[in-house]
């Protein structure tokens, strides 16, 4: 959630940006609102509490028909303390729910608008010219059946559309980019995780996937669990109800995980392939810092899902994402979209997002620096989403017989393999 005191003390910039995100600024009245009737139910509670407080003493030094009156009094003031309690407690569910309602604030930095205003902030690689070269390309579908890599039409037997099975070097390929990915974060310092793919309701409502997001998310039905769209949710709980010590930050890990999403709202959208898939494997990077350090550290993060792509030598872009597209935990998020070349565009493929406090606040976790006791940021970033990026090395590594070349820092993860051929030829 958003520093309180922001809202309290600069509610025009959270009204900005609200619009900024192309939201409503109804919620910051109405939070402004639970927060004066929050605290005048604090202070009628307290004011029933001290003067029931003053009765006890009072009635300890009565005699007679004056302490019997005074004990009269106590049932009557005893019902309105606990009318009073009753109503703090209504009133600050109200605050916190209003509370959790508000985005976190878009960097200024950030493009206003929606999923279309992203800027493009630097181009990496030229896309291939296949007319040049002599042949039309094939999509990663009809490459996934001559390598024998990827089976959709058993994927949707067993589990329905937008599910697959990765096959003979389609499960190698998979296994080859997690580990390339981990070694790169080992190699960068980070810790290595496999996180679980079911978290509680706190850690997916203290991840911000309870709001906006909430449609794209599988619930357990007769349990209080979720399975996760990311690891990030896992990762965020990790250290929740936790005051760290701020010497040692920051701590960076890198997470494995199955993700799950109902792809909500995607309906005719990349319907075919493994491109916008329900279940998918990712490596994901997850870092607690100081909130000093969390714009440095989000150039980081940037930094290193840009080196795994240059190790693919794929074609890429760098976006800034637009106010409008961030997620309610994210200040600013970058995405890396690779070109895909049947589709003619770039897709994306890596994104990284500065959540600065806004996680933390809700799932407590904070760090210890010289004394003083406060809340830690946290970013995240995709390292490597499996099936996106198959996708993009197949297509943009194929060649005119329909087998793939490899790229060269791959290689050592498929035992040297150099290029991997149709099955049968």
């Amino acid at each position: 959630m958003i520093d309180p005191r922001i809202l309290r003390d600069e509610p025009d910039r959270v009204r900005a940006a609200q619009a900024k995100r192309g939201l409503s600024d109804d919620v910051v009245d109405r939070a402004l609102s639970a927060d004066k009737a929050r605290r005048e139910a604090i202070a009628a509670f307290e004011a029933k509490r001290g003067e029931q407080k003053q009765l006890g003493k009072l009635i300890a030094k009565a005699q007679g028909d004056e302490k019997a009156e005074l004990l009269a009094k106590t049932k009557t003031l005893a019902a309105e303390v606990k009318a009073a309690e009753a109503a703090q407690t209504g009133a600050e569910a109200e605050w916190q729910q209003a509370l959790l309602s508000i985005p976190n604030l878009a960097a200024d930095e950030a493009p206003a608008g929606g999923e279309d205003d992203f800027v493009v902030l630097e181009t990496i690689g030229t896309p291939r010219d296949f007319a040049a070269e002599g042949f039309e390309p094939r999509d990663h579908i009809e490459l996934g059946k001559l390598l024998g890599a990827i089976d959709l039409e058993r994927g949707a037997k067993v589990s329905g559309s937008r599910f697959y099975f990765l096959t003979g070097v389609g499960a190698e390929l998979e296994f080859a980019l997690i580990n390339m990915a981990m070694a790169q974060a080992r190699e960068a310092g980070f810790t290595q995780m496999i996180a679980p793919a079911l978290v509680k309701p706190r850690a997916m409502e203290g991840t911000g996937f309870l709001g906006q997001a909430a449609d794209d998310v599988y619930r357990i039905e007769g349990e209080e669990m979720y399975l996760v769209g990311t690891s990030e949710v896992a990762m965020a709980a990790y250290h929740s109800d936790e005051i760290l010590d701020g010497e040692t930050l920051p701590r960076r890990y890198a997470a494995f995980s199955p993700c799950f999403r109902k792809e909500a709202g995607s309906h005719g959208k990349d319907t075919k392939g493994i491109i916008r898939v329900h279940w998918f494997d990712k490596v994901e990077m997850f870092i607690y810092t100081t909130p000093e350090e969390a714009e440095a550290e989000h150039q980081r993060l940037l930094e290193w899902e840009k080196q795994f792509l240059d190790k693919l030598e794929l074609a890429y872009q760098v976006i800034d994402t637009a106010a409008g597209d961030l997620g309610l935990s994210a200040k600013r998020k970058f995405d890396c979209e690779a070109w895909i070349p049947t589709q003619g565009k770039y897709r994306e493929l890596t994104s990284t997002s500065n959540c600065t406090e806004f996680q933390s606040r809700r799932l407590d976790i904070r760090g210890r620096f010289e004394g003083t006791i406060k809340p830690v940021a946290t970013l995240n970033g995709t390292l490597c989403a499996i099936p996106r990026t198959i996708v993009a090395i197949l297509e943009t590594h194929q060649q005119a017989d329909g087998s793939v070349r490899v790229p060269k820092a791959l290689q050592p993860y498929l035992g040297g393999r150099e290029v991997l051929e149709p099955v049968g030829a």
